[in-house]
């Protein structure tokens, strides 16, 4: 049985800010079932002590020292669906109100980096493959080598990297090579960690790893351009026959309409309309909203922001509101953003409606009851709410690009295949055409809705097929 240590700084059911998240929850357990064994590795933070320090195994402590950093570590460890998670403690470093966004980020992620190979020796567990996630984790293949390259035991030890969002980097001064890391200043020179004046955790990390691989197949495709690449496409060109696409999957358990205790009415693929119905008259009445339950419910689960197209629905608001719709918004981010969409509220009063924020009950609701989910990004790696909504008989809208471009096929009127609306160009006249004509299908074509709709909720987002793909990419290092 081949070990697997997944090493990253969120993941559910624990703590989430974002997609990240879903994949350390979701995918661990599948390759368990494979035969794996499959640990996952995480920062205690506060929010995570706050709710389940007291269900924690103590395992020990150890005190940490590289570059100029001399603090201890903790060590807790519980388990979950037959998946071991164990937990770094250091209180100043983790126990916070944010999880990211502090100045000292790079040091309390050298830190965290460090302590996970002390871990390894104090519990005598090397993993056949340690398996980093984003910039958080992206040094640890080549702390591995260089701080424990004489030690057979991590010298076995194999690396995966995955880029989650090429965007967050990890970008800090080269200082942080001697204070934080313990390393030389000839990686800076020699250019295996540096960026942009200083040096860059997931650069070391694709340059390090024995292999790279990102979340979806296209988007594996775009960040091999000046466009998408970040300033990291020459040195992905360069390990391209090392970088694997593969698309993220949901939890299916978690994520399933017939067992969902989220939500109002529980459904299947056989009475989903009158399932949906159900969920739409409430969510209508809890929200204020016009009780309409034939009404076309655009739905929106995200973070606000420029990447997600959010601007793209603010600059044409008259024409999209000018439809025959109700529009239900969740989620926080840029102020422009949400300022957008609080006055859409107050315009457009039982028509609209925005919760600041994120609420998980509320999305599991928004999921259910609405028609068509709308995801209009500039880029998206891969992507979790078009999966989730086809698992609930939501048509997803988004633009071709990433992992949406992989997973959403657009409607076709006259072969009657699709799972959803998509459009190329990214722009709100191209937003605008594509909601017409799904609001057009919706109300003038209900046969081919009703298609659409069973279409969506026979795709497998699951994490079957890319878990395949996995134990390929393992068995091949």
């Amino acid at each position: 049985m081949k070990s697997i240590l997944f090493a990253a700084a969120e993941g559910l059911p624990f703590i989430k800010s974002g997609g990240l998240a879903d994949v350390i929850g979701s995918l661990p357990k599948i390759l368990n079932e494979k035969g794996y064994d499959v640990r996952v590795v995480l920062p205690l933070y506060k929010k995570v002590a706050e709710k389940y320090f007291d269900s924690f195994e103590y395992l020990g402590t150890v005190q940490i020292k590289i570059g100029w950093i001399d603090q201890p570590a903790s060590y807790f460890k519980t388990e979950v669906e037959g998946v071991t998670y164990y937990f770094v403690q250091h209180q100043a470093y983790f126990e916070r109100d944010a999880l990211y966004g502090f100045a000292d980020d790079g040091e309390r992620f050298s830190f965290f980096q460090k302590a996970i190979l002390e871990m390894c020796k104090m519990l005598d567990f090397f993993p056949d493959i340690m398996h980093a996630h984003d910039w958080h984790t992206g040094m640890l293949a080549a702390l591995t080598k260089i701080h424990y390259g004489s030690d057979w035991r991590f010298d076995k030890v194999k690396h995966v990297y995955t880029i989650h969002n090429l965007a967050f980097q990890g970008n800090f001064p080269k200082d942080i090579l001697g204070s934080c890391l313990g390393l030389s200043y000839k990686y800076y020179e020699d250019g295996s960690m540096r960026f942009d004046g200083g040096i860059s955790f997931m650069k070391t990390g694709i340059v390090y790893s024995d292999k790279v691989t990102t979340v979806s197949p296209s988007y594996a495709k775009e960040i091999l351009t000046a466009e998408y690449g970040e300033h990291l496409d020459e040195i992905l060109r360069y390990r391209q026959h090392d970088l694997w696409g593969i698309v993220n999957g949901i939890d299916t358990v978690e994520w399933n309409p017939q067992t969902d205790k989220h939500i109002t009415k529980n459904y299947t693929m056989k009475n989903v309309q009158k399932g949906k119905r159900d969920n739409k008259i409430a969510l209508q009445k809890d929200l204020g909203l016009r009780e309409a339950p034939d009404v076309l419910m655009v739905g929106i689960v995200s973070r606000l922001t420029y990447q997600k197209g959010v601007y793209l629905i603010a600059e044409r608001l008259a024409d999209i509101m000018g439809l025959d719709l109700q529009f239900v918004v969740l989620g926080t981010g840029e102020q422009d953003a949400e300022s957008t969409f609080r006055y859409m509220e107050e315009k457009y009063k039982r028509r609209a409606v925005y919760y600041c924020g994120y609420n998980e009950e509320l999305a599991h609701r928004v999921y259910a009851s609405c028609d068509l989910f709308l995801m209009p990004s500039l880029y998206e790696p891969c992507g979790i709410g078009q999966l989730i909504a086809m698992r609930y008989g939501s048509l997803p809208l988004v633009r071709e690009t990433g992992g949406l471009r992989d997973t959403v096929h657009a409607y076709n009127q006259y072969t009657n295949e699709g799972n959803g609306f998509s459009f190329w160009a990214f722009s709100g006249d191209d937003l605008v055409h594509t909601l017409r004509w799904a609001t057009d299908t919706y109300y003038t074509n209900p046969e081919g809705w009703k298609s659409l709709v069973q279409h969506a909720m026979e795709t497998d987002v699951s994490w079957e097929y890319s878990a395949n793909l996995y134990h390929e990419l393992y068995e091949m290092i």
